[in-house]
């Protein structure tokens, strides 16, 4: 007797191999039967006539490591098809801390992260993980937050990792690693992140080399002095050779400025992959994407933490030198920031920082100093889409093209806070498996499903997951792959795809008929 018996699908494994009808039978947690089945033997039977079986969606790239704390029903991403997600990316997030230095996080990445609960035990992964296992709807992996380690180490200091301190945190990263964590993530463009040095992370990652995880990197573009070859790729891929540690890199993509130019953007890389290194991507089928406001102060200003931050803001000389370097910050325009999140005035959310800053008379730097102090740091933003639909479809023809390579992944870097967040967070999946799939035919449903099912199974190393095989478990999306499409727009993000009628976790059904059902069957994996 199957607990769930799914009829007449068609079955699209994860392997990359070619589609195949058949039934599986499902019971308990895991896939128990694939074949042809007799309809008495199961207590419910979802017919699947016409639609695509397949592996649930797995999210390489996720901020919501305080939104599931808040909403745990998470609908956002389950009616996507998503059903397992990586938290802690850019080493952004909360473990292992201490209950002060959890106090001093929580606020610093309010803005990006949300406003996660108090007074909850991040000590260390295994604390961590044990606040989302069967409480919220999706399964959830976790690499060790670099930013967490140096915090636990040096404290929220620009400070060097050495000696006893490096120690320390290296102790700190092979304990995580024993309790379940996937691999050390780190993102070079935030703090404390960017204080280190690719010495320091050459050491921490031959721990994570040594318990055969992951290094997650959002590559460096501030103090860029402090890395081998000035930062970005090469600095990563150093840290590759020098520690053997898989390198997975997060957001790889052209940008306006670099449109059709896909070898370019990969040609380092490649050639580091035909030298041995192991070299794993992700994209999200955007032009733009978004982040937290806090994060374009000059690096010296996050010197202590969230409250000398705002010490600084206040003090006339040094928010000076704050306005001065936003002129010099070559690598984000401020008029091209739209405010999609302001908990205390949700009212201005869906403003433009130039339109604002003209509404109130004032500088667009004097409005951020401002806008940080009246928010407590707690301000999200996205950019503004090009203009250019010539532009906006060479974006998405070079998506499809990334994700054609055997080596990439999807991760959609969702921040789903705000009354207008990016679409990214509400049409990540639907948007490529459905829109892009169609619209450009550069690669087969199959290859797709490989992609973004079997890929970030094998390179998490999770477990039982990822493809649909018997003693799997059962994580398993059910969608018409002539009709699945995001609905999210710029200007309207919070409205659900269509054509994903079921989605089940862990063999619980958690949407039905394009409904959440309630249930919080979600494990910490692996």
């Amino acid at each position: 007797m199957f607990d769930l018996l799914i009829k007449n699908g068609y079955i699209i494994d994860g392997s990359g191999q070619s589609r195949y009808k058949s039934d599986i039978g499902i019971k308990g947690e895991k896939i128990v039967f694939i074949g042809d089945s007799d309809d008495k033997n199961s207590k419910r039977i979802i017919d699947a006539s016409g639609l695509i079986v397949s592996p649930g969606f797995i999210d390489a790239h996720t901020h919501h490591d305080g939104v599931l704390l808040n909403n745990p029903q998470h609908a956002s991403s389950l009616r996507q098809g998503v059903t397992t997600e990586i938290l802690g990316q850019d080493g952004l997030s909360y473990a292992p801390l201490s209950p002060d230095n959890y106090e001093i996080q929580r606020k610093y990445l309010g803005g990006i992260l949300g406003n996660a609960p108090k007074n909850l035990d991040m000590s260390s992964v295994k604390a961590f993980r044990s606040h989302y296992h069967k409480k919220v709807s999706i399964n959830t992996a976790y690499p060790v937050s670099h930013g967490a380690l140096r915090m636990e180490s040096v404290g929220f200091f620009d400070k060097p990792l050495e000696g006893k301190q490096l120690d320390h945190a290296k102790n700190l990263l092979n304990e995580g690693l024993s309790e379940g964590s996937v691999g050390l993530a780190t993102g070079m463009s935030y703090h404390p992140n960017a204080w280190s040095n690719t010495e320091e992370l050459i050491e921490l990652c031959k721990v994570v080399r040594e318990n055969n995880g992951v290094y997650i990197t959002h590559l460096r573009d501030v103090n860029p002095e402090r890395g081998f070859g000035g930062g970005g790729v090469p600095e990563a891929l150093e840290i590759g050779r020098k520690s053997g540690v898989r390198v997975h890199f997060s957001h790889t993509r052209t940008s306006a400025d670099n449109a059709g130019k896909v070898s370019e953007v990969l040609e380092l890389i490649d050639e580091a992959k035909n030298e041995g290194v192991n070299c794993t991507l992700e994209l999200y089928p955007y032009p733009t994407g978004s982040s937290f406001l806090l994060s374009n102060l000059p690096s010296w200003a996050h010197e202590g933490g969230p409250k000398n931050i705002l010490e600084r803001l206040n003090d006339k000389n040094s928010r000076k030198k704050i306005i001065e370097s936003f002129k010099l910050n070559k690598k984000r325009r401020m008029d091209e920031v739209l405010l999609s999140y302001l908990p205390k005035n949700p009212e201005l959310e869906g403003m433009t920082v130039s339109q604002l800053s003209k509404l109130r008379g004032i500088s667009m730097g004097d409005l951020i100093c401002d806008l940080l102090i009246e928010q407590d740091l707690q301000v999200g933003f996205w950019l503004i889409p090009p203009q250019s639909i010539s532009i906006w479809k060479q974006l998405s023809k070079d998506a499809m093209e990334f994700l054609s390579r055997p080596d990439y992944m999807i991760g959609s870097d969702s921040i789903p806070i705000g009354n207008f967040p990016h679409p990214r967070a509400y049409g990540t999946f639907p948007r490529f498996v459905g829109r892009l799939r169609r619209q450009f035919g550069l690669i087969s449903l199959e290859q797709m499903i490989q992609r973004i099912s079997n890929n970030p199974a094998k390179t998490f190393n999770l477990k039982g997951r990822g493809s649909l095989k018997k003693d799997f478990f059962a994580d398993i999306v059910i969608f018409d792959e002539n009709k699945i499409i995001d609905t999210a727009t710029y200007d309207d993000a919070k409205q659900f795809p269509v054509g994903i009628p079921y989605v089940i976790v862990n063999g619980s059904i958690a949407v039905n008929n394009e409904e959440c059902t309630g249930v919080f069957a979600g494990q910490a994996v692996p």
